[in-house]
């Protein structure tokens, strides 16, 4: 019989597409290309909910690191399916220092906590002190999918802000937490552009995001171009 961890990267492998790795490749150069077996997003949302009802799946979630970009992307997935809150937060606390990319940091977003929105606060705040960079981003991505609108608090913007760090993929969620801020939140959030609370890199970035969004009037961006 085969191992859950082999049975699973042979059906990656039978789904490879080699141009779209090479694509991949371009966009993750934090990442080795020979990590990369190139398998599409679609295929890998099906794949994870066939092997969600395996019966080791378990112990494939218990094999960290893995070796293929795919086998954490499929990881992600699989937490993602998960019902109960306490479990799957567990379980992504332990995934996440094996993260090394920014797109399985983002891909990573279980749905259960949507409903569990106060509960996530206390791991979202450790996650923002973490010393590994796609922690950190987690925890900001967490903040701005679930707390910037009705379960948004001010203080949280102070949290993001307080961040200062020299990491790309950082810097880049917080420039989009705060562009996302500014659309579904402007009184509260406006203040740290004009008072110049982030980062000049970061200064710049939130109101370039903002000025391409479509949820921000003519009118504020004008105005965002003023204290660029």
């Amino acid at each position: 019989m085969l191992s859950i961890q082999t049975e699973i990267q042979t059906q990656l492998f039978a789904h490879q597409d080699l141009g779209y790795r090479d694509f991949q490749a371009k966009l993750m150069p934090t990442i080795q290309k020979s990590t990369i077996i190139g398998v599409r997003t679609p295929i890998l949302r099906t794949l994870a909910k066939t092997f969600y009802k395996h019966s080791d799946i378990a112990a494939f979630l218990s094999i960290l690191p893995h070796t293929y970009y795919e086998e954490n992307n499929l990881h992600g997935l699989l937490l993602a399916q998960m019902k109960d809150f306490t479990a799957c937060l567990q379980a992504v606390k332990r995934f996440l220092p094996y993260i090394d990319n920014w797109a399985t940091c983002d891909l990573l977003s279980p749905p259960v906590f949507q409903s569990h929105t106060d509960e996530l606060l206390p791991s979202i705040q450790q996650w923002l002190q973490a010393s590994h960079c796609y922690t950190v981003r987690f925890g900001i991505d967490m903040l701005l999918r679930h707390h910037l609108d009705d379960y948004f608090q001010p203080v949280y913007l102070q949290w993001v802000s307080a961040i200062h760090t020299e990491e790309y993929y950082v810097n880049m969620m917080i420039a989009w937490y705060f562009a996302t801020a500014l659309a579904k939140q402007p009184a509260a959030t406006l203040p740290f552009l004009e008072n110049r609370q982030l980062s000049p890199w970061v200064h710049k970035k939130t109101i370039q995001k903002a000025c391409e969004s479509r949820r921000i009037s003519t009118e504020q961006k004008a105005y965002l171009q003023t204290i660029l």
